[in-house]
């Protein structure tokens, strides 16, 4: 929920207050805006919130004052009645489908009137199906009957409504009632989205609520979202949603968002995937180095030294010449100088260049991150700790810290881990289609490589898991072995893996890996399941059988070049799977691209 200032006026007694509440109910004067909730993945809509403002240049224009008055005289049902009405009439004459996040207090949603009235009558009046209305509940008041509220909510959940938290993080209750009602999502207050870019304790309590979320199957929305730095630090986090006034401010009419917001989110959302689905070698310094305190070399020192008095978390500034990098002044350097009986008299007049180290550890911004890893650690222990200095071709882009490499290292070590198949170790479904969509948006050709273990059940049913699990493990490390290094192999799972090339070598790298496999599946039979040619083992309608041994089948899909162009990783896999049927009619590992 997000409130807007009304015109500053004197104040008003609350019988002026009153009077003008019950002006607002009788001539129902208020005017409905919408703003929407989109995706921070790829900028789909949500819904639109429907918010609700009272007359322009009153006291009761601001919704947070029109409510507050409302409950004051008792007449809060009343004026929820009419917020919500004027919202869904806004909507039914717009004639725009829409889901609707609506604005309820808990101390109405299990009003008797709500239940009855408007969950039949109103819905139907507009024509809304229940599962395109989220009712957004504000946490900033304890509940009295934490034990109806919660039978109220599960009323409606079963009636396919959504609910939404709202305020998370503002209110008294904290993380009770989001643990007492289990809602679809939550909203975060917008304290919290203010300045994240720059509060680490805030960026570290979003982050530990979206592992919450993830882990509870909730969706969280980030409201309050101003600047395209806000936007990006919640979008590298993972919250889920946003709203605010960069995406687009409240407004009568519904309108689809602005080019520049949809690129702004794609463009974060590429970056993004390029960091954190990749290998630390192939992730780029420069994709996360950070601003900092630049002067001149003819600066005075004593003006330099001035500058870290005032701004204590300071620990060093770049010297930059025309965009040139000179040299690095840090903190202990100038701390040292200064210091003594004689040390500021001595250098407070001096050009800064006379005492920086002109020698700092100046990298380029497509430097990988491993590499700068290495390079910072094998500096002198007096300078271990000092900027990195990065630069863009030959000017000044920014600076990393030993604890930004650190902690990226960390998280995309985390990242990679936590969605790499177990059994081989390779990237899981999530990396996958993250490659596959950074691919279709290079616009480069490409193939993308499926490959299919034929009759792998049977002989997991007649030798075992154990065994089972080799001939995953094979298939792993002949991918490993002889798909080109610089390629990407995945693991979909079971006994379908992935492999997409940019090279050329397609076919000699499908022959290679299908002749290796019928060497070695062989040493995985028993002598006289080799000398029958098959296993005997039930099917799946549980009648005995005799199945083949195992064969490899891939399925070879061209995208660009001469082959067609996909939109989407979607449309590829339902390409690969026609392909496939082509392949296990051959009865032998073979290869089949299109």
């Amino acid at each position: 929920m997000i409130y807007e200032k009304s015109a500053k006026t004197e104040p008003d007694t609350p019988v002026q207050l009153y009077s003008q509440l019950e002006s607002i109910l009788k001539n129902e004067n208020v005017k409905p805006v919408f703003q929407p909730i989109i995706s921070l993945r790829d900028g789909s809509i949500l819904g639109y919130e429907a918010l609700s403002r009272g007359p322009a240049g009153t006291p009761l224009q601001n919704p947070d004052t029109m409510f507050s008055v409302a409950r004051e005289c008792g007449k809060l049902w009343e004026l929820e009645l009419l917020c919500r009405s004027k919202a869904l009439e806004s909507v039914y004459k717009q004639n725009t489908p829409i889901s609707l996040f609506l604005n309820v207090n808990p101390f109405v949603i299990h009003d008797e009137q709500f239940m009855k009235g408007f969950t039949k009558d109103y819905l139907k009046k507009y024509n809304i199906n229940p599962k395109n209305i989220f009712f957004e509940i504000t946490e900033k008041s304890a509940m009295e009957d934490m034990t109806g509220f919660k039978q109220t909510i599960e009323h409606y959940k079963n009636q396919n409504y959504k609910i939404a938290i709202d305020d998370a993080g503002a209110g008294y209750s904290g993380l009770t009632m989001i643990t007492d009602i289990h809602p679809h999502y939550i909203k975060l207050d917008i304290k919290l989205i203010h300045d994240i870019d720059k509060d680490e304790y805030k960026k570290e309590l979003v982050k530990s609520l979206y592992e919450f979320c993830r882990v509870s199957n909730v969706f969280l929305i980030a409201e309050g979202i101003e600047t395209k730095e806000q936007l990006s630090t919640l979008i590298n986090i993972g919250v889920h949603y946003g709203q605010g006034y960069f995406i687009q401010k409240p407004q009568e009419l519904i309108a689809p968002l602005k080019e520049d917001v949809l690129t702004a989110i794609k463009t974060i959302n590429t970056q993004k995937n390029h960091v954190y689905f990749s290998s630390l070698s192939t992730v780029y310094v420069g994709n996360y180095c950070s601003e900092n305190k630049v002067i001149g070399p003819a600066d005075n020192a004593s003006d330099v030294y001035n500058i870290f008095l005032s701004n204590p978390s300071l620990t060093g500034v770049t010297v930059v010449d025309k965009k040139h990098v000179e040299g690095i002044v840090t903190k202990t350097r100038i701390n040292l100088i200064m210091s003594g009986q004689y040390g500021y008299s001595l250098h407070a007049k001096r050009p800064v260049s006379d005492i920086m180290d002109n020698n700092p550890l100046v990298v380029d911004s497509k430097t990988p991150i491993d590499m700068v890893s290495k390079l910072a650690m094998s500096r002198p222990i007096e300078k271990l700790y000092d900027y990195i200095i990065v630069t863009k071709g030959d000017d000044y882009y920014g600076i990393a810290t030993i604890k930004d490499l650190l902690e990226k290292t960390m998280e995309i070590e985390v990242s990679n881990a936590k969605h790499q198949n177990p059994l081989s170790g390779l990237p899981g479904n999530l990396i996958i289609e993250n490659h596959l969509t950074q691919s279709l948006t290079a616009c480069k050709p490409f193939t993308v490589l499926y490959f299919d273990i034929d009759n792998f059940k049977a002989y997991n049913d007649v030798y075992g898991f154990e065994k089972g699990d080799s001939v995953i493990r094979l298939v792993a490390k002949l991918l490993c072995d002889h798909v080109p290094g610089d390629e990407f192999i995945g693991h979909i799972g079971g006994d379908d893996f992935v492999a997409v090339l940019a090279s050329g070598n397609v076919e000699h790298v499908c022959n290679k890996i299908l002749s290796k496999f019928d060497q070695h599946v062989k040493n995985l039979y028993k002598e006289e399941d080799l000398l029958c040619g098959y296993v005997t083992t039930k099917n799946r309608r549980g009648e005995i059988e005799q199945f083949p041994l195992m064969t490899l089948s891939i399925a070879g899909v061209q995208s660009g070049g001469d082959g067609r162009i996909y939109e989407d990783a979607y449309q590829i896999s339902e390409k690969a799977g026609e392909i496939k049927k082509k392949c296990k009619q051959q009865w032998k590992s073979c290869y089949v691209i299109d």
